[in-house]
């Protein structure tokens, strides 16, 4: 088979880092070329990406092609732009087309065989949390690709439910493949510890509670915030030092200035921290010096970031709602995102309890054996065969 993958959300200049679907790419892609020496692959970059940057990918199976148009497609009409997006496709003669993201739009006058991976939706169950315009652009981007794709990849029967729930496709052309989580991270962190707090504005003696993702609304970053003022208060009335700090770890979002205002009127300015996105090297130092670990997101298609905690034995508090419960299984004390107490009463438990916080430290070890990207290559190759 000649298989191309759409891989412009890995070193997307726009973008910046792989996170989110460009990390699900990149570490697919990978895997899929290990396991893989049959098959002929194409990969489609960004024009904008140096040749350099993909060499990693370079294998006797594989033809790197970058899409001719993209840096200028801005200035073109959209029915031109199709045809040089059509014409970059066509010419390669693919068996299967895989878009690993829906906001990598396929050609509409493409007509070659496709898959599109899905990972939440959201924008469509928790429209409030998003600016009105990202809204209307990624809800006509998930139209067009669940209309168009032959089969759709779910991360999570969460994400498959909710797919098959909103759009009204039929089940069978919608495939569960769990994503897997970078094995890296159970790696010991070489960071003293003294290191890691210095690092993030803490001294010794500090503790911490972890959030790693985007600071936006659908992080439930308000309700946090304001949990942990309630564990504060509740802490102090113990007659102990209160030595923690809420570190929030990720790139700003959506009203990520809002954030430090909300500090400052709930009086917990000088516990919160935020640190800006995280590059991979930093994550196993961040994750294996926290307390523990804390996502109340109001909606999550898998929950990667909840693989990472589980795989850096730290303990973790998570929501109870979307594909949460699916991937965590019983390894994470889970919470309702709307509840603030429930959420600040974890924290007074978990801050007072070691050997809870020991109970759920083996717990997500086992769990997160669970997920692995070569099996997440294997189940995505089988899908590709099928459609042969």
């Amino acid at each position: 088979m000649k298989i191309g993958i759409d891989a412009r959300t890995i070193l997307n200049p726009e973008r910046g880092e792989a996170i989110g679907a460009g990390h699900y790419a990149y570490q697919l892609i990978r895997h899929l070329l290990e396991i893989d020496k049959e098959n002929e692959y194409v990969l489609f970059f960004d024009f904008r990406v140096r040749e350099k940057d993909v060499k990693k990918f370079s294998r006797d199976n594989v033809k790197i092609k970058f899409y001719p148009f993209s840096d200028y497609k801005k200035y073109l009409p959209g029915a031109y732009s199709e045809i040089l997006g059509t014409a970059t496709l066509t010419k390669e003669k693919l068996d299967l087309l895989h878009t690993t993201s829906p906001m990598s739009r396929i050609p509409a006058t493409y007509r070659g065989k496709t898959v599109v991976t899905i990972y939440d939706l959201a924008v469509a169950k928790v429209p409030d949390v998003f600016p009105q315009l990202a809204r209307a652009k990624t809800k006509t981007m998930l139209n067009m690709a669940v209309s168009r794709a032959d089969k759709l990849i779910a991360v999570s029967a969460s994400t498959k439910k909710d797919l098959c729930e909103i759009f009204k496709c039929p089940e069978d052309k919608v495939q569960v493949i769990y994503s897997g989580y970078d094995a890296r991270l159970s790696e010991k962190s070489a960071m003293p510890r003294g290191d890691v707090l210095k690092r993030y504005g803490m001294v010794e003696g500090d503790k911490y509670m972890l959030f790693l993702g985007t600071i936006e609304p659908l992080k439930n970053i308000t309700r946090l915030m304001e949990a942990f003022a309630a564990f504060k208060k509740r802490f102090l009335t113990t007659g102990k030092n209160f030595n923690y700090k809420l570190v929030l770890a990720g790139k700003r979002g959506w009203l990520a200035a809002e954030y430090k205002r909300l500090a400052k009127d709930l009086e917990i300015e000088k516990e919160v921290i935020f640190t800006g996105y995280i590059v991979g090297d930093n994550l196993v130092p961040l994750f294996s010096q926290a307390d523990f670990f804390v996502m109340p997101s109001l909606y999550e298609g898998f929950g990667t970031t909840v693989l990472e905690a589980f795989a850096t034995g730290v303990p973790a508090i998570l929501s109870n709602v979307s594909s949460i419960p699916e991937i965590a299984g019983d390894a994470a004390k889970l919470v309702n995102p709307l509840d603030v107490k429930e959420i600040a009463d974890a924290m007074f438990q978990f801050s007072q309890d070691e050997n809870l916080k020991n109970s759920y430290r083996e717990k997500g070890h086992a769990q997160v054996e669970k997920f692995n990207w070569e099996k997440t290559a294997r189940e995505t190759l089988e899908l590709y065969k099928s459609l042969k």
